[in-house]
C-alpha cells in the first residue's frame, strides 16, 4: 500500500512564485526561524505572531526627547481599589517629546506586594500570582519614586481601574497626569477589532506573556508605538488627548421618567458615594457643552433656566476614583 504521504507528495503545485514559495516552505528544516516565517506570510495564507522581545534601557537619554512617561500596570487582589490590595506592580519610563513621539526606556520596576489576606483562587487562575509568590514581597518605594516623580504623564490601560488603586497604595501617584490608552485612542478607526491588550498586541503582529505586570507595561508600550499605514502613532493620539480639558455634566435632579433617555444618550448613574452629585452623568469635551446644555434644558428639564452642574477635568483629575 503506498504511503499517505507520497499521495501528497503526487499533487502538482502552483506554477511560477506560488511554486517556488511552496517549495522554500518544503525546505523550511534548513531555514532560519525568521526567514520561514516570511516564506509562510508571503504566500498569503499565513498570518505569523512574533514574540515581543522587551526594548533595551539606556544609559544616556536623547536630547530631543525632553517629556517622561510611565507605563504602569497593577494586579489586584479584586475590583474594588477601597478593600481590595495590589500583589504585583510594573512601570516603564520612557522619554517623548511634544508631537508624542516616543524615545528611549529609561527606566522599568517591577515587583510584588504580600497582601493581608490570601489571594482569591480567580484571581490566581488569572495571573499565575500565588500566596507563595508573594509571601514576604513588599514593592519597593524608593524604586517607584525614582521612576514616578519626574513623569510629566502616567498611562494605563484602563486608568480608570488603575489610578484608584494607585493613589491607594502611595501619594506618589495623586498629583500625576494621566492618561487611558482604552478610552483616550480611537482603536477602531485604525483597524483594530478591540481594546484588550491581548487583542491589540495580537493585531499588532505579536504575543506576549499577559497578566503579568511589566509583560503587560512593554506590549502597551509596543502597541502605544505602532505604526499602521499612513496614521500617526497610538501614542501621538494619546499624548493630545490628555492635553484637552473634558467636563462632566450632571443631570441633577432630572425628571424620574427621563432615565431611559439618559441612559440612551451615554449618562450613567452616581449614587453619590463617590463624592459626585447624586444624578446621571456625562463626561465631555469641552467643545460641545453647550449642545449637551440645550439637550438637558429642552429635553429633560424643559425650562429654559435649568442649570446643571458641570466639573472641569484635566489630565490631573480624570480617572480618579
Amino acid at each position: 500500500m503506498a504511503n499517505q504521504l507520497d499521495m501528497f507528495a503526487s499533487i502538482p503545485v502552483a506554477a511560477g512564485a506560488e511554486a517556488a514559495k511552496e517549495r522554500a516552505i518544503r525546505k523550511g528544516s534548513r531555514m532560519a526561524p525568521e526567514e520561514m516565517a516570511k516564506s509562510l506570510e508571503a504566500t498569503g495564507n499565513y498570518k505569523i505572531l512574533r514574540r515581543l522581545l522587551p526594548r533595551s534601557i539606556v544609559t544616556e537619554r536623547r536630547p530631543e526627547f525632553t517629556r517622561v512617561g510611565v507605563i504602569v500596570d497593577t494586579e489586584t487582589t479584586g475590583l474594588n481599589h477601597r478593600n481590595d490590595e495590589i500583589i504585583e506592580f510594573g512601570a516603564i519610563a520612557f522619554t517623548f517629546d511634544d508631537n508624542g513621539r516616543i524615545g528611549d526606556i529609561t527606566d522599568v520596576y517591577g515587583g510584588l506586594q504580600e497582601p493581608q489576606t490570601p489571594i482569591p483562587a480567580d484571581i490566581t487562575r488569572l495571573t499565575g500570582i500565588t500566596d507563595e509568590i508573594v509571601a514576604g514581597q513588599q514593592i519597593d518605594i524608593a524604586a517607584l519614586r525614582r521612576i514616578v516623580e519626574p513623569a510629566d504623564l502616567i498611562i494605563a490601560h484602563n486608568a480608570g481601574f488603575d489610578r484608584p488603586f494607585c493613589e491607594a497604595f502611595s501619594p506618589l501617584f495623586v498629583n500625576k497626569a494621566w492618561a487611558c490608552s482604552v478610552k483616550e485612542i480611537d482603536w477602531s478607526s485604525r483597524g483594530f477589532e478591540g481594546t484588550k491588550l491581548g487583542y491589540l498586541i495580537g493585531q499588532a503582529g505579536y504575543f506576549h506573556d499577559g497578566h503579568r505586570a511589566v509583560d503587560d507595561c512593554f506590549a502597551l508600550l509596543e502597541v502605544l508605538d505602532h505604526q499602521q499605514g499612513e496614521d500617526d502613532r497610538p501614542f501621538a493620539e494619546l499624548h493630545r488627548a490628555a492635553q484637552r480639558s473634558r467636563v462632566r455634566l450632571f443631570a441633577e435632579h432630572s425628571p424620574f421618567d427621563m432615565k431611559d433617555h439618559l441612559k440612551a444618550r451615554g449618562y450613567r448613574w452616581s449614587d453619590g458615594t463617590d463624592g459626585r452629585p447624586r444624578s446621571w452623568w456625562i463626561e465631555l469635551d469641552e467643545d460641545v457643552l453647550d449642545d449637551e446644555r440645550h439637550f438637558l434644558r429642552t429635553e429633560i428639564y424643559r425650562w429654559d433656566d435649568a442649570d446643571p452642574p458641570v466639573q472641569h477635568l484635566t489630565a490631573l483629575e480624570r480617572f480618579r476614583a
